[in-house]
């Protein structure tokens, strides 16, 4: 029986000294097996971020907008010699009004922006305008002014006409090249709606690749390469030269016809909420004649621009926005004239570069635009502006967001006031989502002929019936007022 007792105590003595080998073993090839665990998550977590980094959402930005619009328009014809062609005589024509109750459009952008490497990003705008109830033009080419005669190059889809889904701007730009703040990009121009058009479209700022919208609003074709150094006492600068294309002369001819460039030459010393200044300067070569039918080029221009834009916070209980923009146009005409077929083949109009007949005078213009809205924490915002342009004035503005002519191309006055209600909804595609409705009015005094064109000398509105020598080959405007409302919706 001791024996016995004695066999058992060793035995559980030998077993209470395996169990710890035993639970140490077991230990052992559990944290193994953690660990194997661990590196397997870890792999999982890594092939997870590189599907989320290759995501939609990482690489490509969609956003838009949608506008209805309808416009009130009223203007004054006076009286005028009606040119007819280089040999017939003018004829008086009686003043009259002309009128468009009810014009209607409807227009439609989408924009993508995409990361395509390192770098490197892809920017495009898809852009419809439709006139409704037509699919032409012809309800905005009413005769008056030539940026509004047909459908050019750059104002595809800035014109009311059908409802083609066109290309208005697609570029390729590359960034921080050679680690430095230099950029360069190619492709067709973010070069329409320029600074200080954004405040009255309710726009954001255009960021370095716009344009002083005074001097262009015009969608080119080009490249731009710029700079933008950081200066601790001059926040936002920047620097670049552009270049764009307005007329492709195709192969050699008889014609001897060139192709129209446009150098351009930026710099913004500061660009902030408090103040943002900008200074341009742009020359274009071999200007043609028509755009949609070159028959023969008039010349070079010249045009400077400087512009102030401030925004003033805690201004009573909203903010205040300021803007003055100045520019100067400076015509080079060569000597040779417009064509133009009157039914019998092409014929000399006589009409140069802002000359007719044979001078080959240099002519200066110059234009004035300022003005401010005011922002309520309701959402309502209050604008009014005003713009002036000389005998000569002759900026590069047929895209512009205006019904009758572009305002800042009139060789007059233009005033202009508007209400914009922003609605108080949640944004649900993105933050920058809104919904308004705006009501403006705009009224146009014009003091000389061909306001937005280079083709012809210009003359005062008060002497078009004093003599045929002053026959004009679009009726004149005198005055015109445009009464409009929109709904928006950007996304």
């Amino acid at each position: 029986m001791k024996k016995t007792v004695m066999n058992l105590a060793l035995m559980a003595f030998a077993a209470g000294l395996a169990l710890p080998l035993a639970a140490q073993a077991a230990d052992e090839d559990l944290q193994k097996k953690i660990e194997q665990l661990s590196k397997e998550v870890d792999l999982l977590k890594g092939q997870v971020k590189k599907v989320d980094d290759k995501s939609l959402g990482k690489w490509l930005t969609i956003s838009g907008d949608y506008r209805f619009r309808v416009d009130s328009l009223r203007g004054e014809v006076p009286s005028y010699y009606q040119y007819m062609s280089p040999t017939a005589m003018p004829v008086l024509t009686p003043g009259y009004t002309a009128k468009n109750d009810t014009l209607m459009t409807n227009r439609f952008g989408l924009n993508l922006k995409a990361k395509a490497t390192q770098d490197v990003t892809i920017t495009s705008r898809l852009l419809m305008n439709k006139t409704t109830g037509n699919q032409t033009a012809d309800a905005t080419n009413a005769g008056f002014f030539a940026d509004r005669s047909s459908i050019l190059d750059g104002t595809i889809g800035h014109v009311p006409s059908d409802n083609t889904l066109r290309v208005d701007q697609v570029f390729a730009t590359w960034s921080n090249i050679a680690d430095q703040p230099v950029w360069f990009s190619v492709g067709r121009r973010p070069s329409t709606g320029g600074s200080p058009n954004h405040v009255r479209q309710n726009n954001d700022r255009p960021g370095n690749g716009g344009v002083p919208g005074l001097l262009v609003d015009y969608a080119f074709d080009g490249m731009t390469l710029g700079y933008a150094p950081d200066i601790e006492k001059l926040p936002g600068s920047y620097a670049k030269v552009c270049y764009g294309r307005g007329f492709e002369a195709g192969f050699d001819s008889k014609n001897s016809m060139r192709d129209t460039d446009m150098l351009g030459v930026a710099f913004v010393p500061i660009d902030t909420d408090p103040l943002r200044i900008d200074l341009q300067w742009n020359r274009g070569f071999n200007i043609f004649d028509n755009p949609n039918r070159v028959s023969a080029q008039l010349g070079d221009i010249d045009w400077f621009g400087l512009g102030a834009l401030s925004t003033l916070k805690k201004v009573g209980p909203g903010s205040l926005t300021l803007f003055a923009s100045t520019g100067m146009s400076i015509t080079r005409p060569n000597g040779k004239h417009a064509m133009m077929d009157f039914g019998s083949g092409m014929q000399d109009t006589g009409a140069g570069l802002l000359v007719n007949g044979s001078d080959t005078t240099d002519h200066t213009g110059y234009s004035a635009y300022m003005g401010l809205r005011y922002d309520l924490p309701s959402g309502t915002k209050l604008g009014a502006e005003y713009n002036y342009g000389s005998k000569y004035w002759m900026p590069f503005d047929p895209a512009a967001d205006d019904m009758w002519t572009s305002k800042l191309g009139t060789r007059g006055n233009v005033y202009e006031a508007y209400i914009i209600q922003e609605l108080n909804l949640k944004p649900v595609s993105s933050h920058l989502s809104k919904t308004f409705f705006k009501v403006g009015y705009q009224y146009y005094d014009f003091v000389y002929t061909g306001s937005n064109n280079w083709v012809g000398a210009p003359v005062k509105i008060s002497d078009l019936a004093a003599s045929p020598m002053n026959a004009q080959m679009f009726a004149p405007v005198k005055s015109a007022h445009d009464i409009y409302a929109t709904l928006e919706v950007k996304f």
